[in-house]
This record gives C-alpha cells, structure tokens and sequence, in this order.
C-alpha cells in the first residue's frame, strides 16, 4: 500500500500542504468498465470540492 499519496488538486476538501492527499481512502472508477489503458481513462470519486465539504 502507497504511504503516501500525493494531489495536485488544491480546491479539493482532502488535499494538504505538500501535495498530500488526506482522505482516508481514494476511490478511483475506470470509464471503460473495469480495466483503464491509462489515467486518461479514470476519475477519482473521493473528490469532494472544498467550499462543498
């Protein structure tokens, strides 16, 4: 398991100081079903926007 994980995405209520992402878990869905060829093809569903949380 990655011990840490790491967010660019500044206006999301999980993202820290250092890039560092502070939910509990990270739940990511592919497009294409299951399976995804590459990033392009998934989202990140624990993003919540931070005005929203």
């Amino acid at each position: 398991m990655a011990k840490d994980v790491l967010c660019e995405v500044r206006n999301c209520h999980y993202w820290a100081d250092g890039n560092r992402c502070n939910a509990d878990a990270i739940y990511v869905v592919s497009h294409a079903g299951n399976m995804a060829s590459d990033s392009s093809e998934t989202d990140c569903k624990t993003f919540v926007p931070a005005d929203e949380a």
